[in-house]
């Protein structure tokens, strides 16, 4: 099972940084990383890096190939492709990381009059 980590690595933080940065301009959203699945690959010289990507409320695993240098980035994202090996695709069944959803409730309550919080583990 893929280990998620919410800490970026010091030695990875220029590529996530540039990966991010990539995604929201391309997508044209907002988006922030809240994770990063199995870092110790990219940390052990993969150009991909996978990513928990949170905002305007939804979490996403997204996967970039990342290489080259700090201001000379080359940047994809990496699709995946249909594979009867179920860990292949991105791990639906992922929790959001903790404060992923962190101002929702604080931009919810004053536009109702009540909310109710449905917790389930499973797919999000």
């Amino acid at each position: 099972m893929p280990s998620v980590s919410e800490n970026i690595p010091e030695s990875l933080a220029a590529r996530v940084d540039a990966a991010l940065r990539w995604h929201n301009e391309s997508v044209g959203t907002t988006f922030e990383v809240t994770g990063i699945v199995d870092s110790e690959s990219a940390l052990a010289g993969s150009d991909e890096l996978k990513l928990i990507l949170c905002g305007e409320g939804v979490c996403e695993q997204r996967s970039f190939r990342v290489r080259g240098e700090p201001g000379a980035w080359e940047i994809e994202s990496i699709n995946p492709v249909a594979s009867p090996d179920p860990l292949a695709a991105p791990q639906a069944e992922l929790d959001p990381p903790p404060g992923a959803r962190r101002d929702w409730i604080n931009e919810t309550l004053p536009r109702h009059a009540f909310v109710v919080l449905l917790f389930y583990r499973g797919f999000w």
